[in-house]
């Protein structure tokens, strides 16, 4: 069965409302305003609609990649209602997020893992929230009955190795640290011995958010990479890049410099409930075909959600 077929409980469709509210609110009330007097769907309505999308920054190439769907539906009905207009555009959209997270194969919170320990690397930029959504995986991990390690490399930053600690603390899972100014491949090593010693389920691995100098950023990431499979060979088994969702366009460019750095294969988009630009996320699905496996849209630890693309787009232009 299909991680997007599973069951979405209340909470997390109410979750997921709340943390969209401001995006649907930009979104649907500009969507309104362009159909508003028109009967059917015609060149003035799409001109509209590619503005509302740029707008909503879902972005240049997916706009338009959207929009000629949309028009090729346009063309097998002449005569196509506005009413209809929002079905399509959402079948035509969760189409899109499904196509380019088929190829998902890391492992969500509930999942029987594959692999163990389960090794995920956590790539971003420092303030997208990537220390606060590793110890929300953390807990979502443990809830589902793994036992999960931490691990400190971030070292660059003595607050990103103590802001772990306290998530360690909290969330109730052991982590490894060596401080500030360490080696983060030799914090890498540590904590996937340790793991597999204690015959960890899960490890997830912070690494230094900089993107100053991109070689320097690819060599570290290599170094980690290369340690970590010393001890298990085939690790890591998930790059995960964070990106905040708030930055609208920035995002799509930090992913850009950072799929150049590393194989990033899954990514988590967080701080959706405090923006009008959630559709980035449509966006940064399309342009690099990466998987969106985890959203953020809210503050509490089960407001990391595994990304579900049809309530996603359920929710965005629902009435």
């Amino acid at each position: 069965m299909s991680i997007f077929s599973k069951l979405f409980s209340r909470e997390n469709k109410e979750s997921l409302d709340q943390g969209l509210a401001k995006t649907k609110e930009s979104f649907f009330g500009k969507l309104s305003k362009a159909i508003a007097g028109k009967s059917t769907v015609d060149a003035d309505v799409l001109d509209k609609l590619e503005e509302i999308l740029l707008s909503g920054d879902v972005g240049v190439k997916t706009t338009i990649n959207i929009i000629k769907r949309i028009e090729n539906r346009v063309k097998e009905d002449s005569y196509l209602n506005v009413k209809e207009l929002n079905n399509i555009l959402k079948n035509e959209i969760v189409s899109l997020l499904l196509e380019n997270n088929k190829n998902q194969n890391t492992a969500h919170f509930s999942e029987e893992l594959t692999k163990k320990p389960y090794v995920i690397m956590v790539v971003g930029v420092n303030g997208v929230g990537k220390t606060t959504t590793i110890g929300k995986m953390a807990y979502q991990y443990k809830q589902a009955g793994k036992s999960v390690f931490l691990g400190a490399a971030d070292t660059f930053r003595a607050a990103a190795v103590d802001q772990l600690i306290v998530w360690s603390d909290r969330v109730g899972v052991p982590i490894v640290h060596q401080g500030m100014g360490a080696d983060p491949a030799s914090v890498a090593y540590d904590t996937l011995s340790s793991a597999k010693a204690k015959n960890a389920d899960v490890v997830i691995i912070d690494t230094a958010g900089r993107l100053h100098n991109k070689v320097n950023l690819m060599n570290e990431l290599t170094k980690i990479k290369n340690v970590m499979k010393k001890i298990i060979p085939d690790a890591p088994h998930e790059i995960l890049l964070v990106l905040d969702g708030s930055t609208g366009q920035n995002a799509i460019e930090q992913c850009k410099q950072f799929t150049l750095a590393t194989d990033v294969n899954a990514l988590a988009v967080t701080k959706l409930d405090g923006t009008a630009k959630g559709g980035v996320v449509i966006g940064i699905s399309d342009e690099f075909k990466i998987p969106v496996k985890y959203i953020g849209v809210g503050e509490k630890m089960t407001d990391l959600q595994t990304f579900n693309p049809t309530e996603f787009v359920n929710s965005l232009l629902s009435h």
